[in-house]
């Protein structure tokens, strides 16, 4: 049952995100398996929201998601991937309570499709990221606590990037992430972010809020300890993945509104090959 639920969760995985799993392939399989079975259950939770039965639906389904979880943390879990987070759980030191952030964050997009300022939306992403990037160190495994400013500072920054890369997609559900107090300030118009158009204020705003995810890479970057850097390998991975991906939406001038910015299979190996090497190659050049 076990290796079954683990094999379900790789699925989903796979499925959804691509980048992740990118990161994840740097694993031993024990930690990569429990990183399948957290990030499965954050997917499930997510994937609720914008599915097609509506808030009422989403939130029973979330209601079944938290008493899923109890399950899970009194060893009776039922859902296949309950299973499989338990059997993690039974290996690695996951706090309860990243994963019920997790859910509250989700349960966010359930009465906002709005956000009035910048401190509204970050309590949205360190629920729905930086919660998540807090369970994933605990697997990946750490020695400095400054790891933690790192998983939050990075989940901040990812979350980021994926609101300023998905502006079209969320506009076409009448959602708009970027802060009303940003849209304000650069005079940019609700109206022409719903319509697609890329004026020259929408332009402003997105500026800026690269501006501000390229700060919390910055930030992780810093956080990030020497001894460390090996261990959060694959969460370097997922760094250069994501750090590639806001240079793009900068490449294009911000226009957001044509085809998603992707990075393709190769580029993504690249850059997880890349954050794996760096690590070892500072270990070489200290014994020179």
């Amino acid at each position: 049952m076990i290796a079954e639920a683990y094999a379900h969760c790789e699925a989903v995985t796979r499925r959804a995100s691509s980048n992740f799993y990118w990161g994840f392939r740097l694993l031993t399989p024990e930690r990569r398996r429990a990183l399948y079975a957290a990030y499965a259950f954050c997917r499930a939770a997510d994937e609720l929201v914008d599915g097609p039965g509506g808030a009422g639906d989403a939130a029973s389904g979330l209601a079944r998601w938290r008493a899923e979880l109890d399950a899970v943390y009194a060893g009776r879990p039922r859902h296949p991937i309950g299973v499989a987070l338990a059997d993690a759980v039974a290996r690695f030191p996951l706090a309860r309570e990243h994963f019920e952030a997790v859910i509250a964050g989700v349960e966010m997009d359930l009465t906002h499709d709005r956000w009035a300022t910048w401190d509204d939306l970050a309590r949205y992403c360190h629920g729905v990221a930086s919660a998540v990037g807090l369970v994933c160190i605990e697997i990946f495994g750490y020695t400095n606590p400054s790891a933690r400013d790192y998983a939050v500072d990075l989940g901040l920054a990812f979350q980021l990037t994926n609101i300023l890369r998905d502006v079209a997609e969320d506009a076409a559900r009448d959602r708009i992430y970027l802060p009303q107090e940003d849209l304000r300030r650069f005079g940019c118009a609700e109206a022409d972010v719903l319509a697609g158009r890329c004026t020259e204020a929408f332009r402003r705003v997105m500026a800026f809020e690269c501006a501000r995810a390229g700060e919390f890479y910055g930030r992780a970057r810093f956080s990030l300890a020497e001894e460390d850097r090996q261990s959060l390998a694959p969460a370097e991975a997922m760094r250069l993945i994501y750090e590639q991906v806001l240079r793009r939406v900068m490449f294009r001038r911000y226009d957001v509104f044509g085809p998603k910015v992707r990075l393709s299979r190769p580029e993504k190996a690249g850059l997880a090959m890349a954050a794996w090497v760096r690590p070892h190659l500072r270990f070489l050049y200290r014994l020179t």
